[in-house]
């Protein structure tokens, strides 16, 4: 496991104000994909922008877990829109 792609979660809550408890919470509502090795939890550091934004919504919004996954459902949900809208297009000016 090299150092700079995984994220150690103590330190990572240590560094947000979070407790270690709301990211295993995230983790079960699948969320945040944590792992274990050597008893030392941690996730990968291409979560880490989805991890800030959630905490945002959480502490800055009050939002709760449940609404969090609803929105991050939508967001993906939309991205995934944007992706086949600019599909849709690059097949268009085929035919422009």
């Amino acid at each position: 496991m090299e150092r700079y792609q995984y994220i150690e979660v103590k330190e990572f809550c240590m560094g947000h104000g979070v407790t270690t408890r709301f990211m295993r919470e995230l983790h079960e509502f699948g969320l945040i994909e944590i792992f274990q090795k050597n008893n030392v939890q941690y996730f990968s550091n291409e979560e880490l922008p989805k991890a800030e934004k959630i905490i945002r919504l959480y502490s800055d919004l009050d939002i709760n877990l449940e609404g969090i996954e609803v929105i991050h459902d939508l967001l993906e949900r939309i991205e995934h829109m944007q992706g086949e809208i600019i599909a849709l297009r690059n097949k268009l000016r085929i035919y422009e």
